[in-house]
């Protein structure tokens, strides 16, 4: 071969694969130990504000998961993916959405909803475009709505078999917004089991950022929506509830940081999780202040999760070097 003919490499010897091409040595279950670790601050917090049932609630939810996982995965001829953690943390999360005083019986369906009709009808890991966690818990809301909305009281207010509201339920109810913040803060309050300390929830998302497990901006986006929304609505019409009342009630930290956060079921690239993250605001506040519902979060990230492709589709950044239909073509 002459000096100034061109060589092409031997095709044979290339390996051609798509992106990534580097490992960031994450692997599943490394990821989903870390997010059940970071988990673990808001679980205390429950067990400390509602006492020792919340180990038997997050339990049920927990194991009924496995073993729904393992016999999904059997029914439709899939690998067993129970080591992956994914199951056992959508366990977790499920139970943590939950109130302490629910039937062992409801954390079961709550976990069938979660783990058959969340993610393994669509294909497993990966595959489910809704967070498995959130299907099983509106679907339990939808079903008994009566037992999901009843909450027993705070170790420290004494009571032991009296049902009381949440902050969220008295606004909607009582047209009576609250400002203990300290306590709402801490998690001194009625509501779900990991829903109550922003503080717990604050520290553990803050240590997935730090390691890069979820992107900053879903959290940022939305809890920033809900307070310039909640600020702008009790602005103009004094008794909707302040910016931070919004803030530290309900489960929106919970919500913010480990369920719309979720790497399968949210957008890819950083502007897309931008608008994710504002349009979860937007359907929690809408719902908390004109919905039928006390709290939005759940059917906000469901609601954003079916527009998660599109979101993909609209931000995606275009790869370097590729040519559109309209740039004319180099000449040879």
């Amino acid at each position: 071969m002459a000096d100034n003919e061109i060589r092409l490499p031997d095709t044979s010897r290339l390996v051609v694969s798509s992106s990534p091409h580097f490992h960031s040595g994450q692997g599943v279950l490394r990821v989903m130990v870390t997010v059940i670790l970071a988990l673990v601050p808001a679980c205390a917090a429950g067990v400390a504000v509602f006492g020792p049932r919340v180990l038997w609630v997050l339990g049920v939810c927990v194991a009924s998961s496995l073993v729904f996982e393992v016999i999904f995965s059997r029914m439709l001829g899939r690998p067993e993916a129970v080591r992956d953690g994914s199951a056992l943390l959508t366990g977790l999360l499920l139970g943590m959405n939950l109130s302490a005083s629910t039937p062992w019986w409801v954390c079961v369906i709550g976990s069938l909803l979660a783990i058959g009709l969340g993610k393994q009808i669509y294909g497993g890991l990966g595959f489910n475009p809704f967070n498995p966690a959130l299907v099983g818990r509106v679907g339990l809301l939808i079903a008994f709505p009566k037992i999901m909305t009843t909450w027993p009281p705070i170790r420290s207010s004494g009571l032991d078999a009296v049902s009381t509201a949440t902050p969220l339920g008295q606004l909607k109810v009582e047209h009576l917004a609250g400002t203990d913040y300290w306590n709402y803060f801490v998690g001194n309050i009625p509501g779900c089991i990991g829903e109550t300390s922003a503080l717990a929830l604050l520290v553990g998302g803050l240590v997935l950022i730090a390691l890069r497990l979820i992107r900053w901006q879903v959290p940022f986006a939305y809890i920033g929506t809900v307070a310039v929304f909640t600020g702008i609505a009790n602005t103009v019409s004094p008794g909707y509830g302040d910016p931070l009342f919004h803030i530290l009630t309900g489960g929106l930290f919970l919500g913010a940081f480990f369920m719309a956060t979720d790497m399968v079921t949210t957008p890819m690239t950083g502007r897309g999780a931008f608008v994710f993250g504002t349009g979860c605001g937007v359907i929690t506040c809408v719902i908390r202040l004109w919905g039928s519902y006390p709290e939005g979060v759940s059917f906000s990230i469901l609601f954003m999760n079916a527009l998660t492709p599109l979101i993909d589709r609209f931000t995606a950044r275009k790869p370097f070097g590729l040519r559109t239909t309209k740039e004319e073509k180099p000449s040879s």
